[in-house]
C-alpha cells in the first residue's frame, strides 16, 4: 500500500542504505549482520519506506512515540523555536525551558517540583543516582534484575539485563535484587499477594545485608519496561517506599518507558499513588522528536543544593527547540485528552482482546499490561511455562521470534520484540480502528509460535 505522502522511490532506498552499510556504526549490533530499512516518512500511527510500504508502528518506535508522527501541533512549534532562538547556553533563562519545566512540574505526584534537563534518559539516571549520593553521602545503589536504565557507565552497571555483561567491571557501588514477577517468581509465590509479600521482604533482606548505611538509593521502572512489561502487585511500589524511608534511602522511580501517558496516566507511580523522591524521565516527554530527558527533584533534594553547587551539567540541558517540542507536546495531550486515551485503549481494547487471543494461541502463556503498555509472553508449554526462546538466545535459538516478527512486518505491522515475547506499545494516539487492526495482524502472526509449542 502507498502512503498518500510518499510515492515509492527504490534508488533512493538503495542510495540511504549504501551509505548507512559504509559509514553508520549501529548500536546493539554486530555491523556486519543488520540490514536497516530505510525508512522515508512517518504519519500519525504509521510510518512507510521508499519501495511504499507502509507500516503500522505497533513499537512506537523505541516505545517513545506517545503522540505519533509527525503531530501537527509539535511540528509547528519546533519551526516556530527554530525560527526564533535554535539554542541558548543552560546558564540562560529560556521562556520555552522554563515553560516545559513548569509543565513536568504540574503533572508530576507530590512536591517534585523542579527539573534538571538532560539529553535522554541515560543521562536522567546517571544524575538522578549522582544527587542520591551527594545528598545522602552513601555510595550503593539497589537495582532490579530483569531492568534497563542506560548505557553509560554507571547507567549501564545498573541495568539488569545481559546488555550489561560485556562491560559490567563490578565496580559502580551497585547491589541487585530481584523484583516481582508473579509468572516466573523468584520467591515461589502462588498469588499475587504472596509475590508481593515476599518481593518487599526479599528487597529489605538486601538492604540489612548490605547495610542500610551504605545505601543512597533503590532505583527501580515503575513497571518493567523492555525486560517484560511487569506490572507489580499492587502493594509493591507503596511498600518500596515504605522500606525506603524506614532506612533513609532515597527512592528513584525510572519512568523513561512509562512517563507522559504510556500507562494511561501522567507517571507511572499514579496507578499506585506513590511520591518517590527523584522521577527520571525522557522518550514520551516530547515524543523523542527532539532528544529530551531529566531528573524531577522533590523539594528535600534541590534543598541540598541551595547553597553547595550541584556538581554536573549538559552542554544542551534544555535545548530550546526540545523543550519547545515538550510544551507542545504536553499541551496537546492536555487537549486533546490522550492520557485519559491510553488508559481507555487498555481497559476496552488492547487488555481485552490480548486476553481473548490468550485463550486461542497455546503459545500465550501470558499477556499483561496498563493503558498502551502490554506485553505478550510466548511459551513452549503452558504446563511447565518453557520460554519459546531462551533468556539471552543465541542468533540460532531466537528464529522463532524472528519468524514471528517477520510474519508481522509482511503484514504491514512493525512490531516490538525481546527474549521470548512481544510488547505491544502502540502509539497513545492509536484509535481502536487502527488498534484493533493490528491486534488482527498479530493475532494471525501467532500461529507462527503456536507452531513450536511441544505437543
Amino acid at each position: 500500500m502507498h502512503s498518500p505522502n510518499q510515492q515509492p522511490d527504490p534508488g533512493a532506498a538503495a542510495a540511504v542504505r549504501a551509505a548507512d552499510r559504509a559509514h553508520v556504526f549501529h548500536s546493539w549490533s554486530a555491523q556486519a549482520h543488520i540490514d536497516p530499512l530505510p525508512v522515508a516518512g512517518g504519519e500519525g500511527v504509521h510510518f512507510w519506506d521508499y519501495d511504499g510500504n507502509r507500516y503500522l508502528d505497533f513499537s512506537s518506535q523505541f516505545v517513545n512515540l506517545n503522540i505519533g508522527h509527525a503531530h501537527p501541533r509539535v511540528v509547528e512549534a519546533i519551526q516556530r523555536q527554530a525560527a526564533r532562538l535554535c539554542t541558548i547556553a543552560p546558564h540562560f533563562a529560556n521562556d520555552q525551558r522554563s515553560e516545559a519545566a513548569r509543565l513536568i512540574a504540574e503533572h508530576a505526584p507530590g512536591d517534585l517540583n523542579r527539573v534538571f534537563f538532560t539529553n535522554g534518559g541515560t543521562e536522567s539516571n546517571e544524575h538522578a543516582v549522582r544527587m542520591a549520593r551527594l545528598v545522602t553521602g552513601r555510595p550503593k545503589v539497589l537495582s532490579a534484575y530483569r531492568s534497563y536504565h542506560g548505557a553509560t557507565h554507571t547507567a549501564m552497571h545498573l541495568t539488569g539485563d545481559p546488555r550489561r555483561w560485556p562491560t559490567d567491571t563490578g565496580t559502580a557501588g551497585v547491589v541487585r535484587f530481584f523484583g516481582p514477577y508473579p509468572y516466573r517468581s523468584a520467591f515461589h509465590a502462588e498469588t499475587a499477594e504472596q509475590e508481593c509479600a515476599r518481593a518487599l521482604e526479599h528487597l529489605e533482606q538486601v538492604i540489612q545485608f548490605e547495610g542500610p548505611t551504605t545505601i543512597a538509593a533503590v532505583l527501580i521502572e515503575t513497571i518493567v519496561g523492555t525486560n517484560g512489561i511487569l506490572v507489580p502487585p499492587d502493594g509493591y511500589l507503596p511498600g518500596v517506599r515504605a522500606i525506603c524511608d524506614r532506612y533513609g534511602i532515597l527512592l528513584i522511580t525510572d519512568e523513561v518507558m512509562t512517563g507522559f501517558g504510556r500507562t494511561g496516566a501522567w507517571f507511572g507511580v499514579d496507578n499506585w499513588g506513590v511520591v518517590p523522591d527523584l522521577i527520571t524521565f525522557a522518550k514520551g516527554v516530547n515524543s523523542g522528536y527532539v532528544p529530551l530527558g531529566g531528573v524531577i527533584i522533590s523539594d528535600r533534594v534541590a534543598a541540598e543544593f541551595a547553597d553547595r553547587p550541584y556538581p554536573g551539567g549538559l552542554t544542551y540541558s534544555g535545548h530550546p527547540l526540545a523543550c519547545a517540542a515538550a510544551v507542545a507536546t504536553i499541551r496537546a495531550m492536555e487537549d486533546e485528552g490522550i492520557v485519559e486515551h491510553a488508559a481507555w485503549l487498555g481497559e476496552h481494547v488492547l487488555g481485552p482482546r490480548l486476553r481473548k487471543m490468550a485463550e486461542s494461541h497455546p503459545s500465550v502463556g501470558e499477556v499483561r499490561g496498563l493503558g498502551a503498555f502490554w506485553a505478550v509472553e510466548l511459551v513452549r508449554d503452558r504446563r511447565t511455562r518453557e520460554m519459546l526462546v531462551p533468556f539471552a538466545p543465541t542468533p540460532a535459538q531466537a528464529a522463532p521470534m524472528n519468524e514471528l516478527a517477520a510474519a508481522c512486518r509482511r503484514r504491514g505491522l512493525w512490531p516490538f520484540t525481546h527474549f521470548n515475547r512481544v510488547h505491544v506499545v502502540p502509539p497513545c494516539v492509536i484509535s481502536e480502528q487502527d488498534a484493533q487492526r493490528g491486534l488482527d495482524i498479530l493475532d494471525e502472526a501467532l500461529e507462527v509460535a503456536d507452531h513450536y509449542v511441544d505437543a
